[in-house]
């Protein structure tokens, strides 16, 4: 454990000297993302917003959404903010080593920058997004609370969440290129699987084995993002703080997957430059 902190603490401030760097990586990320691109920046909270109508549509007219939901909306956003967050953070980390290859095997820098700048580039997308959200709450009618101001803390859990599986799905794509065929089958697959136009707590049982299976709390056991929108929608649509024990839970499942995420990283990251 002794040596595990002293290799982060090493490692982070060699993120701190390299931080210009990360910042110009994370710059040309979202340079990248938007080049030549008619609405530019926008498109970080269009895209949330039209998938918002989507949804909504969907769930909310067609299959009629729950009449206990007012201002479906709203519900759908807080969701989904956070999902498109997540998924575009995993799936940039994942292919982040391999699509810098040639810096990889040029020069020298924290390779750990490389998964990193991706989730953060993502996080300034959420960031950017979220004044869409009040925005489109307050034309709903839907009230803001005070809970709103615990976000950074959802935020943070997520980041870590994000940062530690982008570090063990990169590594792997290195030795595995068939790495982000599979991630694109597994987030379509956990998309269905994550509260985002659902209320998880309405999920029914259902029966296995013999045995009364609870699906709330197994979604939230094998799906993180499931517990992390939970209380996204807790803190934006509802108006209330999670239990303090969900919080622990699930800051305690973020922490264990970054730090799994970055033993393998570390211990893998010297054999990058002879693979790619």
């Amino acid at each position: 454990m002794i040596r595990l902190i002293n290799n982060l603490k090493n490692d982070l401030a060699e993120v701190w000297c390299y931080r210009h760097l990360l910042r110009m990586l994370v710059i040309r990320d979202l340079k990248t993302r938007y080049k030549n691109s008619v609405f530019g920046v926008a498109w970080s909270f269009l895209q949330p917003l039209g998938m918002m109508m989507v949804l909504t549509f969907a769930f909310g007219v067609v299959n009629k959404g729950p009449s206990t939901l007012p201002h479906y909306n709203v519900f759908v956003l807080a969701g989904y903010l956070a999902w498109n967050f997540f998924s575009a953070s995993i799936v940039g980390g994942t292919g982040s080593v391999v699509s810098n290859g040639a810096l990889v095997k040029k020069v020298y820098f924290p390779r750990i920058l490389l998964p990193v700048s991706a989730v953060f580039s993502n996080l300034a997308n959420y960031l950017l997004a979220l004044p869409m959200f009040l925005l489109v709450a307050v034309v709903s009618g839907h009230p803001l609370a005070l809970t709103l101001l615990l976000l950074p803390c959802a935020i943070v859990v997520q980041v870590l969440l994000s940062i530690g599986l982008s570090f063990m799905l990169s590594t792997i794509n290195v030795f595995y290129r068939d790495t982000q065929f599979i991630l694109d089958l597994v987030m379509l697959a956990l998309f269905f699987l994550t509260p985002i136009w659902y209320d998880i707590s309405t999920a029914q049982p259902f029966h296995a084995l013999g045995r009364t299976v609870d699906t709330a709390v197994w979604l939230r056991r094998l799906n993180p993002m499931a517990s992390l929108v939970n209380i996204y929608q807790d803190l934006m649509y509802h108006g209330r703080a999670t239990d303090l024990d969900f919080w622990i839970r699930t800051t305690i499942t973020a922490v264990l997957v970054f730090v799994a995420g970055y033993l393998v990283f570390r211990h893998y990251s010297p054999r990058f430059g002879e693979e790619l």
